[in-house]
């Protein structure tokens, strides 16, 4: 049910209805703790998904529990043929948390989605279901081959129709809050298919709804630097080269990034801050401690080859700009930056976009992604929105909101 304020409001307890064993799945879906799935087994699923990004590495994962462990729980499913149970067919990565959580509400995290029409809200008491780490991820999905993804889905929401887990304690998740997920990927439309395949039988309702864009550009094929800036509005390309020839002229301008990630993590942090203050993601706090711990851990596990690189953008020798980022060999994802605020006139934010931007199609990747967010300059370098979706289940009887989303 919609309250007036858009959100779902927790119905009186009802009993959980059996929901009929899904025989004719080959699959079965297993509750494991994180630090059980075996790093090469992730990593060999990991290769066979195509939508996988950086933001789904076993890596990743480590380092989001190691930072902001404290704030979730584990809720892990290892898929399996349940005529072969000792090859792992699939990972769905899960956690569950209260939306806020009591003895977290001073410095809970929350899901930041874009500013378009609001999503559909629900009572923060609730016990929620969500992608492991994507809190602070900008992507999310199921690790399985094409092939066995409708099945892998299906046994998951198989698994979440089963009564509560005692490992996970007795109370019954009452929203299951999928987001992250790139409209196009797959495993979007397989885990909408096997919830909807269920609800009735179930006693849930099920709505699918845009969370966010990612804006993107795609780089054409052997395009140079040059060629890239042919194809921007004419006053986007004036703006750029008129402000890297000022650079230009103040000393060398260069990006290079730092051999292992872990190296520059303090220099990444210093100049982060150095262009956010309070508003970033490591003041001095709870919050940013854990933020800190976060990035140390994903830089020490990603290490020197890996596909997290930090860089620093120099002029004249003097750091005016810092980027973390991720390759994956295709795509370059901007994932964040920091700047000198005193360097203000060289304009470190364009130069540290330039400069990432000319790596990018000097490597030959086919895409630069500027990852969530509507920020008007993003669209300057040519991003087009790629879609972002969020799939929400919740309990109650009868039918599903009334306003939200569009029922795909």
């Amino acid at each position: 049910m919609l309250s007036s304020r858009g959100t779902v409001t927790a119905p009186a307890p009802i009993p959980l209805r059996s929901v009929p064993a899904d025989d004719a799945c080959p699959f079965v879906a297993l509750p494991r703790p994180f630090a059980s799935i075996p790093r090469e087994e992730w990593q060999r699923l990991h290769a066979l998904t195509p939508a996988a990004t950086p933001f789904s590495r076993w890596t990743f994962h480590r380092a989001w529990w190691d930072g902001y462990g404290g704030s979730a729980h584990e809720q892990y499913l290892a898929v399996v043929a349940r005529d072969d149970p000792e090859r792992l067919r699939g990972i769905v990565p899960l956690m569950h948390r209260h939306e806020v959580e009591a003895t977290d509400s001073l410095t809970a995290s929350t899901l930041r989605h874009g500013p378009g029409a609001p999503l559909t809200g629900v009572p923060p008491t609730a016990k929620a279901v969500f992608f492991a780490a994507s809190y602070h991820a900008d992507y999310a999905t199921v690790l399985s081959a094409p092939d066995d993804l409708p099945g892998v889905a299906r046994a998951a929401v198989a698994t979440l129709a089963d009564p509560p887990d005692p490992g996970h304690g007795s109370e019954p998740w009452e929203i299951v809050d999928l987001r992250r997920l790139r409209a196009d990927d797959p495993a979007t439309a397989a885990l909408a298919s096997a919830f909807r395949a269920v609800v009735d039988d179930a006693g849930w309702c099920f709505l699918r709804e845009r969370e966010d864009v990612c804006p993107t550009v795609e780089l054409p094929e052997g395009a140079d630097w040059d060629g890239f800036l042919a194809a921007l509005g004419k006053k986007e390309r004036h703006e750029v080269r008129r402000k890297l020839r000022r650079a230009e002229a103040a000393g060398e301008v260069r990006l290079a990034f730092v051999a292992d990630p872990a190296a520059a993590v303090d220099g990444f942090i210093a100049l982060h801050q150095a262009r956010w203050g309070a508003d970033g993601l490591f003041p001095d706090s709870e919050g940013g401690r854990r933020s800190r711990r976060f990035l140390e851990s994903l830089a020490a596990l990603e290490g020197p080859g890996g596909a997290l690189e930090i860089g620093f953008v120099t002029v004249g020798g003097r750091r005016v700009a810092a980027v973390a980022g991720f390759d994956d060999g295709t795509t370059i994802s901007y994932y964040n930056a920091g700047g000198d605020p005193a360097a203000r006139d060289l304009s470190p934010g364009v130069l540290a976009v330039s400069l990432y931007l000319q790596a990018a199609l000097a490597r030959g990747r086919r895409a630069f992604d500027f990852l969530r967010g509507q920020e008007p300059y993003k669209y300057e370098w040519g991003a087009r929105d790629v879609p972002v979706d969020r799939l929400l289940v919740w309990r109650t009887v009868g039918q599903g909101p009334d306003g939200g989303g569009d029922g795909r």
